[in-house]
């Protein structure tokens, strides 16, 4: 074997490109941003079927007017930064390598073997069923709360989005458990990060 060929088969396989990091951690701190924001807006305005109030230690903004500035500055930056993540995921074939095929059987199995502590993490560049199937959930919940968060921001200028959702009570529904999935989905994501110290060591250096 040449020298050439041995660096290169010492050299660790990246795991995530550049793309996938910047956008990963630009996309925890935008969402972390909208979350907060979003509860001190959802206590200023409860949803008729949900009347309670969350914490002022978790909310972000202060009061109505300061929720609504945060929210709106940290959605513009979900967007753009969506927007490129899931244009380059699709460009480079990314998406179709590491969240296809989803097998029902295969997920049941991954599961299984995750409760039982037997799920390996050995090669963190193939993502198990149930990694798959979680992240297609989450990307699919933040393209739903983009939508229905525009269906409610400007409800006659996008009155056909508005009225894809149902109208405008029902959008904020839709927000609200699209908001309620990805909240569902970050404590476990973080979990597993810890468990799995590499894979957060992977999310930093790509490697």
């Amino acid at each position: 074997m040449t020298a050439e060929a041995l660096a290169t088969s010492a050299r660790p396989t990246v795991i995530h490109p550049w793309w996938v990091r910047i956008t990963h951690w630009v996309n925890a701190v935008a969402m972390v941003m909208m979350i907060g924001s979003g509860w001190e807006i959802y206590n200023a305005s409860p949803l008729p079927l949900f009347r309670f109030e969350l914490p002022k230690s978790i909310t972000l903004g202060g009061w109505l007017a300061g929720a609504l500035a945060w929210h709106f500055a940290a959605m513009w930056v979900l967007v753009v930064n969506g927007l490129v993540y899931v244009t380059l995921g699709l460009a480079t074939g990314r998406f179709r390598a590491k969240l296809f095929p989803i097998r029902p059987r295969e997920v049941v199995r991954d599961f299984v073997a995750a409760l039982r502590r037997r799920l390996s993490y050995d090669d963190l560049s193939v993502y198990n069923s149930v990694q798959r199937l979680l992240y297609l959930i989450v990307i699919c919940a933040g393209v739903v709360i983009v939508l229905s968060g525009l269906a409610i921001w400007k409800p006659v200028q996008f009155q056909e989005l508005t009225t894809l959702f149902g109208g405008y009570d029902r959008a904020r529904y839709v927000h609200f458990f699209a908001m309620g999935t990805i909240v569902a989905f970050l404590p476990v994501h973080v979990v597993l990060a810890l468990i799995v110290p590499k894979s957060l060591r992977a999310m930093i250096v790509g490697r």
